[in-house]
């Protein structure tokens, strides 16, 4: 994969993961997570990393709230 899909990939999960932080918890942490291990592929590790931490952050919240 090229540095753009890696940046699509990091942006979209963070989206998810920022966005699973007040719906869907589970389900959009769980998508930020896979988008960024996607995106750990490509030469965009950090924003990847972002993204994975973004969506385990949205999971630990909503174990905690639920």
């Amino acid at each position: 994969m090229n540095d753009v899909a890696g940046k699509w990939f990091g942006w979209l999960g963070i989206i998810a993961g920022v966005i699973g932080f007040f719906v869907a918890r589970y389900w959009l942490g769980g998508l930020a997570v896979i988008l960024g291990i996607i995106g750990l592929f490509t030469p965009q590790k950090t924003l990847n990393w972002v993204a994975i931490a973004a969506g385990v952050v949205a999971i630990i919240i909503g174990a905690v709230v639920h």
